[in-house]
């Protein structure tokens, strides 16, 4: 591969008036090191996905992504299906995938390292719906996590300001408000015939969660299957028990909080009223019913 596209979102990460810099830093590192690269600053929702598909059909056979979990999403949903390869640059808020990876936060720091990384194909994360406005059947893969219920409605809630503001620091801050209103209604829970009964669940990818809490210390990346982490209490007071649990990493001490592994998962609302949202890799998408399934040997992603 001698030429790659650069997907880059100009806003991402809280210091977007560096981005730009960054970005050209690291074509620049790129190029030195004999890559060809051309790149595509993204303009608003979607517009990666479309600049995706876009050098995908002019024949680029090396995808970049530079910024955060949502550009990252959005690149890999224009490149599945297809042989195109994915290189990650980190540069957004929490960085998932690219914690997961252990790259470099920095995008020009990750371009110096990028040509001693590997090819390998992993399983992606695929969830299905109908979306609530127009009836149409809605699908849309995801490389790391899918959130059902109070972090989905969290993000839901989640200000522009404060997000590009506070960064992590910020989702933190909601979480907290949004615990204090949140009714944190219950769902119904089935992951290969096993059923269970939830207030907030995270279908992991990858292990981390917000960018840097082990929520499934089990799950991998090159794992063919999902790990899942169910909170199952409608008490307030429980979900700040939680946030302690987590921080310290003993969570699955506790005794209403389950780890379980498999391949489909279903999660449908266990009474109707008000919607109950989900998020991929820490953008909100839909509301229930939703289904995720893996799909096996989807991506060709450069690792470390």
């Amino acid at each position: 591969m001698k030429t790659a596209l650069l997907i880059y979102n100009p806003v991402a990460g809280r210091q977007p008036v560096r981005r730009e810099k960054q970005i050209h830093e690291a074509a620049n590192v790129l190029r030195a090191s004999g890559l060809e690269v051309e790149l595509a600053a993204t303009t608003g929702p979607g517009a990666a996905l479309h600049l995706a598909r876009k050098g995908v059909d002019e024949g680029f056979e090396l995808v970049l992504a530079c910024g955060g979990d949502g550009t990252v999403n959005e690149v890999i949903n224009g490149l599945v299906p297809g042989t195109a390869t994915l290189g990650i640059l980190p540069g957004g808020t929490a960085n998932i995938i690219g914690k997961e990876l252990r790259l470099p936060h920095h995008p020009a720091r990750a371009a110096r390292a990028l040509p001693k990384w590997q090819p390998r194909r992993i399983a992606l994360g695929r969830a299905t719906w109908t979306d609530a406005t127009s009836g149409q059947p809605q699908s849309r893969v995801f490389i790391s996590v899918a959130g059902v219920g109070f972090d989905a409605y969290v993000v839901h809630s989640l200000s522009w300001s404060l997000k590009m503001g506070w960064g992590v620091v910020g989702y933190g801050m909601e979480a907290v408000r949004q615990a204090l209103r949140y009714t944190f209604p219950r769902f119904q829970f089935e992951m290969d015939g096993q059923r269970r009964e939830a207030t907030f669940a995270v279908v992991h990818r990858t292990g981390h969660y917000a960018g840097w809490l082990p929520l499934a210390p089990t799950a991998s990346l090159y794992k063919p299957n999902f790990t899942a982490c169910l909170f199952k209490s409608v008490r307030r007071a429980r979900y700040f028990l939680y946030a302690v649990a987590v921080i310290l990493r003993q969570h699955l001490r506790l005794s209403d909080v389950e780890l379980i592994d498999g391949f489909k998962v279903t999660c449908t609302p266990s009474k109707s009223g008000k919607p109950i949202y989900f998020e991929l890799d820490g953008e909100l998408v839909g509301q229930l019913p939703a289904t995720f399934e893996i799909l096996p040997d989807a991506l060709t992603v450069l690792v470390p």
